[in-house]
């Protein structure tokens, strides 16, 4: 049995001299989806509280509808139904699973939300890593795949072409959260906060200067690898510092390639900065998958995008494409 080791890929805050003299900062947070959804607001904002606990109620919502944990959930009933007929969902999962199916094409694959199957096969559904044999993995990936997902805008409806197939949001649940809790504050009149899920999903409103400090470290990394000043924008990061297990010497992490049905290698961390949550995390896996070419491609022809992708080399080399508009990107030596 191998050692199964889980850890997080961070971002951390860290704001140095941008607050105004005499202000200090206020910190709303909850735990939904396993992780700390939290709220941040400048003393000056601090009648925006009640605000932020609201948005934070909506993170609880949001959990109840798309986790495969609860049998009750909107996701875990399509999950049940959806091989066998045509299930209503409501608009807003609707939207998340269009979404997801125009990252599936946009990344060439590298992103999809069917992948679950062989997350079980390896064993990290229930965090207990496992070698399986290659024709467990041929048997989960003809189980996988966005485009064997039928949906139906005029009905609404979501139907599977092939049974065992599951929905998971996983690599993009906590952005989406974070999206439409910024919608509420926004709503609520709040102009300038930061909001984070797990740090390793982030969502800035407004910021002073340059924007809100966000330091880019994967954990496995051996350095800093940059800072990020962002302003009206959404963060995402995907690494093997998540959960993996390693046998003979070999690292094998658990962001799966759904192309390949293996463990994707040769990306120690991959952050991705854009104009919304979901879609920063959603493009940090696909990158972390796809690797330089994918992310050099895809920025290529997607503005206000920036992708930061640190090499599982020796050196642990840094690459950057793109760039965005509400982003400054100061690079450590």
């Amino acid at each position: 049995m191998p050692d199964v080791l889980t850890r997080r890929n961070f971002l951390s805050f860290d704001f140095g001299d941008r607050r105004a003299p005499g202000d200090h900062w206020i910190r709303i947070h909850r735990i939904a989806m396993a992780c700390r959804f939290e709220v941040m607001l400048s003393s000056e904002d601090a009648g925006h509280v009640g605000a932020a606990r609201a948005a934070l109620d909506e993170a609880d919502a949001v959990e109840s509808l798309l986790t495969v944990f609860r049998e009750t959930s909107a996701v875990a009933d399509l999950n049940r139904r959806a091989a066998d007929d045509d299930v209503d969902v409501d608009a807003g999962l609707f939207t998340l699973l269009v979404r997801s199916h125009e990252l599936h094409e946009e990344t060439d694959g590298a992103f999809d939300v069917t992948s679950t199957p062989l997350s079980r096969c390896w064993g990290f559904l229930m965090r207990q890593g496992q070698l399986p044999a290659d024709d467990a993995v041929q048997q989960a990936r003809d189980r996988v795949g966005m485009p064997h997902v039928h949906l139906d805008p005029e009905h609404q409806t979501v139907r599977f072409a092939r049974r065992g197939m599951e929905i998971n949001f996983g690599a993009i649940g906590k952005g989406y959260a974070l999206d439409r809790m910024a919608s509420m504050l926004r709503a609520g009149g709040v102009r300038r906060a930061l909001l984070s899920a797990g740090r390793s999903s982030v969502v800035a409103l407004g910021g002073r200067g340059h924007g809100w400090q966000v330091d880019l470290r994967p954990r496995l990394a051996s350095r800093l690898v940059g800072r990020l000043w962002i302003r009206d924008g959404g963060v995402g990061t995907s690494g093997t510092g998540e959960q993996f297990f390693e046998i003979d010497g070999k690292r094998y992490g658990h962001v799966i390639d759904p192309r390949t049905g293996h463990p994707a290698a040769g990306v120690l961390g991959a952050t991705v900065v854009t104009s919304d949550g979901a879609s920063a995390d959603a493009l940090s896996t696909a990158f972390f998958i796809g690797g330089p070419s994918l992310a050099e491609r895809y920025c290529a022809g997607h503005a206000d995008t920036m992708a930061v992708l640190v090499l599982d080399d020796t050196t642990e080399r840094t690459q950057v494409f793109g760039s965005y508009h509400g982003a400054t990107l100061e690079m450590e030596s």
